[in-house]
């Protein structure tokens, strides 16, 4: 048998390979455990630059927070004696159904720090009464606009909406707006009452033909009109709130009903009370008091508002 020669570098050759694996490996983990890291240090940072740009968006708070943190539970903040009043048709029903009238029913609301309900209602033989009360308490998320001017810029869409003239504004500054286009109050200065809004429909004239001069069935009046006008026309209240405005709408409910509607809606810093107060009459009965029930529905928004001042 032919013996094969030796060769010194055969026997060298896998420790030498193995040597190069051991040395692959252990590079290949200080890259990947580089690599690893360099990738936390960026995620965190990345998370920091974006709480820093987020928090350098808002930028620190420059305006004192609204009055109001809380809202009052609705249906106990109505007095029983009230809801006798307001609801005649329950003073008929047997002792349990007129408890569970005079209970209400509370809104179903997602925040009840932030919005509260609840709605009465009691039917009579011609005659039905529904009353809804509504809280909202109004937060600012811009860092420059006060809970309280945020509140009177929701209030203020909602007296629009009542087809009432824009209640006036603070001008702004003289040094220009804000970055966030919301324009600051400057001090003593005076409110600018703006032009009626363009995207606010007209209203319509009163009716002189109408029961009670009141405004055709699904209309409303503007303050100081002259046909029919008997001082019971949608209008801007003093005295309630920091703002206030009542509105009173006559509909058809249906071929055989009529109702109407009264609301008073105010602001007392950040937050907006509404109450509504309906009467709706079968076809052979006599229309809805307006007067009485406006008066009705604006004793009871007194009673909120001095409430909300305990």
């Amino acid at each position: 048998m032919q013996r094969k020669a030796y060769d010194p570098g055969h026997a060298a050759r896998p420790a030498r390979h193995r040597a190069a694996l051991t040395t692959a490996a252990l590079a290949a983990a200080v890259v990947a455990l580089g690599a690893g890291l360099t990738g936390c240090s960026a995620g965190t940072s990345a998370d920091g630059l974006a709480a820093d740009a987020k928090a350098g968006t808002a930028g620190p708070r420059t305006v004192p927070p609204g009055r109001y943190s809380t809202l009052f539970e609705p249906c106990g903040s109505v007095e029983q004696a009230t809801l006798k009043d307001l609801l005649p048709g329950a003073a008929e029903l047997p002792d349990e159904q007129r408890e569970k009238v005079y209970a209400g029913a509370p809104a179903v609301t997602y925040d009840n720090g932030r919005r509260v309900g609840c709605t009465w209602n009691a039917d009579g033989p011609d005659t039905s009464h529904e009353l809804t009360l509504d809280l909202e308490r109004v937060v600012s998320y811009d860092p420059a606009v006060s809970d309280d001017d945020r509140a009177q810029q929701v209030y203020s869409g909602k007296q629009i909406a009542a087809h009432l003239p824009s209640p006036p504004v603070s001008p702004p500054p003289a040094t220009g707006t804000t970055g966030t286009g919301t324009a600051s109050k400057a001090p003593g200065s005076t409110p600018a009452t703006p032009p009626a809004s363009p995207t606010a429909p007209a209203s319509p004239p009163v009716s002189p033909s109408a029961p009670g001069g009141s405004a055709p069935a699904g209309s409303v009046a503007p303050p100081g009109a002259t046909a029919g006008a008997t001082g019971l026309e949608p209008r801007v209240l003093e005295g309630l709130g920091h703002a206030a405005f009542l509105n009173d709408v006559l509909t058809e409910a249906g071929s055989a009903s009529r109702q109407r509607t009264v609301s008073v809606v105010f602001r007392t810093s950040n937050v907006i009370v509404t109450v509504e107060y309906t009467e709706q009459v079968t076809a052979t009965a006599e229309l809805p008091d307006s007067k009485e029930l406006q008066e009705k529905a604006q004793s009871l928004a007194r009673q909120l508002a001095d409430r909300l001042e305990d």
